[in-house]
């Protein structure tokens, strides 16, 4: 008998450490990522996956007693940035702007803010995860030690060798290399670097992997068993995969959303600012193009913007317009298939099995 290939061994072992049959990971997004996908996921031997951003500590927990019995799982957080300044003509101007998609924004609808980040971190305690992950920075001290008392592993999404180098060093056990193909909010530390700083997978990938010794797992245009593949041959322990769940039934998204993910070609989508103020990958819709347009004004930060956007996004999705809804999609969204959760982790597994022989 053939000896396994040494990638595929390490990624099984990998998986093996986290209680999981296979190193598929369901990618935490946020508004995307209900119990029924995260359960179809873990029932195939991979990782459940919440992105808890939006989420107030009851709904947190929840969650994770909706999917418990299935599996290991894991629970998201966004590091919070500092409050931005507010600025009410540009703000006007925006929702002025903004009321050519959609129904008249208020003058208050940049007022709100996200849940309590302290109390959503006393909640991922309570609710004790497998593993706890972080988005656009790195958690305190103080908490991750906590989370370390407890037995939950902490893997930190990084964009850059030099965040996979700090993730390192705060105590990540794994860190989650996200390259830029990726749909859906870009990780980066730093607000300002998130388009300056994209780096591709292909590139980013054996960069971190080479230069940290914690696990690397792999995030960002993949969709199929050729990328994971790719992925492994690279270095990675595990694969993250997004967009590629999102045509499942079990997602649950607008079905125009979803429609539009399967005609996309990587050329299809973009970066933008335009719904949440945070630089993020979409497909490019009629209002992405249009707010990136020469007369249009420049988006607040985030939670401003996603709050000026909030009632152009809920009305898209109402009257499934997909020309103004938020629909994050990663590079690889043509690869999506519309079939059950589970047949898409059985069928990625058994390709990576045939390529890495």
């Amino acid at each position: 008998m053939s000896a396994r290939h040494p990638a595929l061994a390490r990624a099984e072992a990998f998986a093996a450490s986290y209680g999981l049959r296979r190193p598929l990971l369901l990618a935490p997004m946020a508004g995307a990522c209900p119990p029924a996908l995260s359960v179809a996921v873990m029932r195939e031997g991979g990782l459940g996956a919440c992105g808890a951003l939006l989420m107030q500590p009851a709904a947190i927990l929840a969650w994770a007693d909706a999917v418990r019995e299935a599996g290991p799982f894991q629970i998201n957080l966004w590091i919070p940035d500092p409050a931005p300044a507010r600025d009410p003509a540009r703000e006007a101007g925006l929702r002025a702007f903004l009321g050519r998609f959609g129904p008249a924004v208020p003058p208050d609808a940049g007022d709100g803010a996200p849940p309590d980040f302290a109390a959503q971190c006393e909640a991922l305690i309570e609710a004790r995860p497998r593993i706890v992950s972080s988005i656009m920075g790195l958690y305190p001290p103080a908490f991750v030690a906590r989370l370390k008392e407890r037995g939950i592993a902490w893997w930190a999404t990084v964009t850059t060798v030099a965040e996979a180098l700090a993730a390192q060093e705060a105590g990540a056990d794994a860190v989650v290399a996200q390259g830029a193909e990726a749909g859906g909010h870009r990780g980066a530390f730093e607000a300002a670097k998130a388009e300056t700083g994209a780096v591709g997978l292909m590139a980013l990938l054996p960069a971190v992997v080479d230069a940290v010794k914690v696990p690397v797992v792999a995030a960002g245009g993949i969709a199929d068993a050729r990328g994971a593949a790719a992925a492994l041959l690279l270095g990675a322990s595990a694969v993250q995969i997004g967009t590629g769940f999102l045509q499942c039934p079990e997602a649950g998204i607008p079905p125009a959303w979803a429609d539009g993910l399967g005609r996309a070609r990587p050329e299809d989508t973009r970066l933008t600012r335009a719904f949440s103020g945070r630089t993020g990958r979409s497909l490019a819709t009629a209002y992405v193009a249009a707010a990136a347009g020469p007369d249009a004004p420049a988006p607040a930060p985030y939670p401003i913007q996603r709050g000026l956007t909030q009632a152009m996004r809920e009305a898209a999705v109402k009257e499934g317009d997909l020309a103004r809804m938020q629909a994050w999609a990663g590079q690889a969204a043509g690869l999506a298939q519309a079939v059950p959760a589970g047949e898409v982790v059985g069928g990625i597994w058994e390709g990576i099995g045939a390529l890495l022989r």
